[in-house]
């Protein structure tokens, strides 16, 4: 049985990460370089997991931009320092402050971070992601939307948003529901992790290589001379197929599936819950306390999110998301879970409602309005 009680520690502790928002010097935080016939960003914070502020995001659009319409540029590689993460989210508790004094940048936060998103769907050069360590919310968005994602043993992939209050953002509206059977809704609600090479059976990462080739392979990539996505597919398998790393092991969640399958189908959160109960097994209980603990309101707008999503361009999903995120700058539960696991650290939010019963359809519905002139365009 896994263990997910000291994963939800843990994952308090690389949120708790997130919430230190001291500014260094913007022009280090990321870096963006041409090497060869690459355009290269790097994630430059490495004390704060590379979390994403928003000038990191106002200076690596434009790049992105620019390198997609320029000749000599074939391909973008994104990659984090320091190890430990590729990117562990957005930088929270700033947005947080914002959201509760009505500052504007709770608002460009998420229009700018989703715009990126979408531009990474969108762009016509290879993009190619390192998802080397930690890898959670704004740090998916930043990597699953491009062509290649290159897991290693040391990746950790999570969408703990129904923990603070949030939801899986960043395009999770679009990824999540369509990964296998109900793994992606699965994952949303109860925050799971899956690490190093599940992340690639999960259909998350397309390529496993060991971390100790990556700077190799990053060099093999840089030295191809105006390669096509087929020369840089190739690079990435010839690395993959030398990777042994748990090569047998079978994915940590397959002999759960049929259960998350039958369980997380229910169009409610509740049914899921009376699945879970009914179900019984260790399995089903243990995801059962850990749901039991998030946000009643996140549970139940995430849900929708991907029943919703399910049907959407990424486009319609980022545009639906960004509503959202606006309801719960305005609400209760996404301050209140900063406060319990970055400020006072007590990790025992008082969500409100506290109850999943007392969320409304009403309460549901207000996060998927309109904001007419202030909706998200692209």
């Amino acid at each position: 049985m896994i263990s997910r009680f000291n994963s939800f520690k843990r994952t308090h502790i690389i949120l708790q990460h997130l919430g230190m928002s001291k500014h260094t010097d913007a022009a280090e935080e990321v870096l963006l370089e041409r090497k060869g016939c690459a355009g290269v960003i790097t994630l430059n914070r490495p004390k704060f997991l590379n979390a994403l502020n928003l000038t990191m995001i106002q200076k690596i659009y434009p790049q992105l931009k620019k390198w997609e319409q320029d000749p000599e540029t074939f391909m973008i590689i994104i990659k984090g320092v320091g190890g430990k993460a590729f990117c562990a989210g957005g930088d929270i508790r700033e947005v947080s402050n914002a959201g509760k004094t009505k500052q504007k940048l709770a608002q460009d936060f998420f229009r700018e971070e989703y715009t990126v998103n979408n531009a990474i769907d969108s762009c016509r050069k290879p993009y190619v992601a390192l998802i080397h360590g930690i890898t959670m919310g704004g740090g998916v968005g930043l990597s699953v939307h491009g062509q290649f994602r290159v897991a290693t043993e040391k990746t950790l992939f999570a969408m703990p948003e129904t923990a603070i209050g949030l939801f899986p953002d960043v395009g999770g509206g679009y990824f999540l529901p369509r990964l296998q059977g109900k793994l992606g809704y699965f994952l949303a609600l109860t925050g799971f992790r899956l690490k190093g090479r599940d992340v690639l059976k999960a259909g998350i990462a397309t390529h496993f290589v060991d971390s100790e080739k990556l700077d190799m392979l990053e060099e093999d990539l840089l030295a191809l001379k105006s390669p096509s996505e087929e020369k840089i597919a190739n690079v990435l398998e010839t690395y993959q197929a030398k990777s042994k790393i748990d090569q047998d092991k079978p994915f940590i969640l397959e002999e759960h599936m049929d259960k998350i399958n039958s369980c997380f189908s229910a169009n409610t959160v509740e049914q899921i819950i009376e699945n879970l109960q009914q179900d019984g097994s260790s399995f089903a209980l243990e995801q059962l306390k850990i749901i039991n603990k998030m946000s009643p309101t996140s549970l139940k707008i995430t849900l929708r999110q991907l029943l919703e999503g399910s049907s959407k361009t990424l486009r319609e999903v980022l545009t639906m998301e960004y509503r959202m995120s606006q309801a719960c700058m305005g609400g209760h539960d996404f301050h209140e879970g900063v406060r319990a696991v970055l400020i006072d650290k007590d990790q025992s939010p008082k969500w409100k409602p506290a109850d999943l019963k007392d969320v409304t359809d009403e309460d549901v519905n207000t996060h998927f309005k309109s904001l007419g002139s202030n909706d998200l365009k692209f």
